[in-house]
């Protein structure tokens, strides 16, 4: 597995090693161990989650706060994505900063984001899916929603036509809003 340190601290870029012959390819999406030594990361995953998305569909940009905050290993099986994190770590040099990468069935890219970030995504392609392990279970009264095109974080999203949202996400909170029980 080769890693890439990302530009905001925490955030790892993981690409698995892919063994590809002429019945097609073989490579380990997960490895506990591995994904240990690699990033130097003591993760205990406990849910995952496998969403179904059309294009220029915003999921996002979610997060959960408290004992429940999440941190998530996330990855792209089916079509595209571009895939977002905001640094929410008030002490962080890059507090409100985000990084963003296109995450695809075909380049199996997996990125980890640790707890203390937002995380979103907008589908690229009809019918992408998107998995995301997660170490903490899902807490509707932690879970916080920022305005996915919320101007004072700028998230400079590859979007063609009209996004697509849900009601939750179109309802998102402003960063400048949000207080210090929202942030970490």
């Amino acid at each position: 597995m080769k890693v890439t340190p990302l530009s905001l601290p925490g955030l790892v870029l993981l690409e698995p090693r892919v063994f590809s012959d002429g019945r097609g390819a073989f490579f380990e999406s997960f490895n506990q161990r591995s994904f240990e030594e690699a990033t130097g990361v003591r993760a205990e995953f406990v849910q995952d989650n496998h969403s179904v998305s059309s294009r220029n569909v915003v999921r996002g940009l979610h997060y959960q706060v408290g004992d429940v905050a999440q941190g998530k290993l996330v990855r792209v099986v089916r079509g595209s994505a571009f895939d977002v994190a905001v640094d929410l770590r008030r002490t962080s040099a890059t507090f409100g900063r985000w990084y963003g990468i296109n995450l695809s069935a075909q380049n199996r890219l997996q990125m980890w984001i640790p707890e203390g970030f937002a995380h979103g995504f907008v589908a690229l392609e009809e019918t992408t899916e998107f998995l995301y392990k997660t170490t903490s279970y899902y807490s509707a009264t932690s879970e916080r929603c920022i305005l996915w095109n919320d101007p004072s974080i700028a998230v400079e999203w590859p979007i063609t036509g009209e996004p697509v949202l849900s009601e939750k996400d179109a309802a998102g909170r402003s960063f400048d809003s949000l207080g210090n029980s929202d942030l970490f």
